[in-house]
Formats: structure tokens, C-alpha cells, sequence
């Protein structure tokens, strides 16, 4: 089973910038997509943006053109760059992926993490 750990979450001012990260560990063969969901109490998990294992990203609309996902060195990391926040960005953070745990697996999507918790508040 794959272990995701998100960090980066803060409380900062509307148009502030946050940088979240999250760092997938445990058995992986190979991971394909990998995504960023957001939820606010009392409201279904949002996905926000994905990345492809090529590069490829898509975004919601209620984010484009101020968060950039992007995929680190290491093939286990992913980020969200939040730029130019609003209080409707105020959620818990989740990462997620769809990885193969052995070259012989089906792919399959990871558990949800703790998430990290963003505020965006004046």
C-alpha cells in the first residue's frame, strides 16, 4: 500500500502564495497520474489539478491561471504552486495517484493521506 504524505498548508493573506507538497512512499512499481483534491467541510472532495506521467496538466476552473502542479526529481513527489489565494481556496489539501505496485499489478489509486490544511483569511 502507498503512504501519501501532504505538507505546505498555512493560514496566509488573500493574494498570498502557499506551496504544497506531498511525497508518495511504499511499494511502487510505477506511478501514472497524480492529482490534487481539495475539501471543505460539509462539501464533496474536489479535484483541482492532475499531471500525467508525460507532463500534461489539467486544471479546474476555479484554479487556472493561479495553481501550477508539477511533478519533483524524484519520481515520488508532487507539488501545487497556489498563487494569488482566495478565501474560497480555504480546504484540506489531498494529493492522490494512480500507480502499479509491482509490474505485474493493475493500476489503482492510492489512500487518502491527513491532507494539509490551507486558510486563506485577512
Amino acid at each position: 500500500q502507498v503512504q501519501l504524505v501532504e505538507s505546505g498548508g498555512g493560514l496566509v493573506q488573500p493574494g498570498g502564495s502557499l506551496r504544497l507538497a506531498c511525497a508518495a512512499s511504499g511499494s511502487i512499481f510505477r506511478i501514472y497520474d497524480m492529482y490534487w483534491h481539495r475539501r471543505v467541510p460539509g462539501m464533496e472532495r474536489e479535484r483541482v489539478a492532475v499531471i500525467t506521467s508525460g507532463g500534461d496538466t489539467n486544471y479546474a476552473d476555479s484554479v487556472k491561471g493561479r495553481f501550477t502542479i508539477s511533478r519533483g526529481d524524484t519520481k515520488n513527489t508532487v507539488y501545487l504552486q497556489m498563487n494569488n489565494l482566495k478565501p474560497e481556496d480555504t480546504a484540506v489539501y489531498y494529493c492522490n495517484l494512480d500507480y502499479r505496485p509491482r509490474i505485474t499489478s493493475t493500476i489503482r489509486s492510492g489512500s487518502w493521506g491527513q491532507g494539509t490544511q490551507v486558510t486563506v483569511s485577512s
